[in-house]
């Protein structure tokens, strides 16, 4: 039985992506270590294989990713494995010069465009930082896999590299939730859902000052990130208390509960970059396998899903009254047919062929 050490600089516990790798890996007979980094208000862990978790001095900054890749590098280095899974840029360095050091196999799972992500735009050194890992590592990788074809043609053609394309698709699930999930007054209303991380560029402010244009709706933010905080502000002083509401982060078990029960999933990230420009967010198949239709931005990759599978809308305008008129023509439209179309094609299930097609081919 081949040992695989993932690395992610999380917490582990609401990264669905990595948890649907590693099992579909420890399910075919490969032997698991998953390593990550515990919080003050980290979620318990319950898996099947084994997982690590760093408690380290510095959880931001510079001082976190020194402090979290030195830490791992000693860690790797001194464990038994076949197979090194980096997990984004973040985990990449470590892992490479350990798989030098001992000729192990190493495989690379790009989750976004690191090295583009919008909070680094003001950050010139620090981008400047991760691209030069970027571009000194990729072309001497093998085994590379990502999460939608924009990002996986952008590093072949860049790196002339053969990234591989395994989407963020969900597990294949019945619905069972009912409305009283919601803890929150919600009897007669439309549920607008939003779930993911909650930083710049997602169009959460966008979607709040939509709801003073739309009565008899809700809009749900489940998740937590750098702007949390900030926009809990800015709800309350628009006044909307009780037609936004901020459930916090939750265990993906309780999240594919509560999708279910939204009218409408959005995704609206700006065009500030391009990794939200090649973005294809997990909660676009969470949603669609949730039979919610989805409004999304006029962004390639998102763009494709609702044109393909008809299981949603584009947004015609970002102005918040324009944003009001289109979200109240979708609730007229039946999306049931494409949904159900699309929930049995995009699944974790099909991806999990093209992911064990990699691993047992390694090179």
């Amino acid at each position: 039985m081949k040992r695989i050490i993932v690395s992610v600089s999380n917490d582990l516990s609401t990264d669905q992506r990595v948890e649907k790798v590693c099992n579909t890996l420890h399910q075919n007979n490969f032997e698991i270590l998953l390593i990550g980094r515990i919080l003050k208000n980290s979620l318990p862990l319950n898996r099947n294989y084994k997982t690590k978790r760093m408690s380290l001095m510095f959880n931001s900054g510079f001082l976190f990713y020194a402090e979290y890749n030195l830490r791992l590098f000693f860690l790797i280095l001194f464990s038994k494995k076949d197979i090194l899974l980096a997990n984004d840029i973040d985990t990449l360095l470590p892992n490479y010069i350990v798989s030098k050091i001992q000729r192990k196999k190493i495989v690379f799972d790009s989750h976004e465009l690191f090295s583009e992500i919008p909070e680094l735009e003001t950050r010139p050194t620090v981008k400047k930082v991760w691209q030069t890992l970027e571009d000194r590592i990729l072309p001497k990788l093998k085994n590379t896999y990502t999460v939608c074809d924009s990002i996986a043609a952008y590093f072949n053609k860049k790196y002339t590299t053969n990234f591989k394309v395994i989407k963020n698709a969900p597990i294949s699930k019945k619905d069972s939730a009912t409305r009283s999930s919601f803890s929150f007054p919600h009897k007669g209303k439309k549920i607008i859902l939003y779930q993911g991380s909650v930083n710049i560029g997602r169009g959460l402010e966008l979607m709040i000052d939509t709801m003073i244009f739309l009565d008899n709706h809700l809009f749900v933010i489940i998740g937590s990130g750098d702007i949390y905080e900030k926009l809990k502000v800015y709800v309350r002083d628009k006044k909307l208390e009780n037609k936004v509401y901020f459930l916090g982060k939750l265990p993906p078990n309780q999240l594919k509960e509560l999708t279910p029960l939204a009218d409408i999933g959005i995704s609206l990230e700006e065009d500030i970059g391009l990794s939200y420009r090649y973005a294809l967010p997990n909660k676009i198949f969470d949603y669609i396998q949730a039979k919610v239709p989805i409004l999304v931005s006029d962004l390639p990759e998102m763009k494709e899903i609702v044109n393909n599978y008809n299981v949603g809308e584009i947004v015609l305008k970002r102005n918040s009254e324009s944003l009001a008129n289109q979200i109240k023509i979708m609730i007229g439209k039946d999306y049931n047919l494409a949904l159900e179309k699309a929930k049995k094609e995009l699944i974790w299930e099909n991806e999990s062929i093209k992911l064990l097609t990699i691993f047992n081919n390694l090179k």
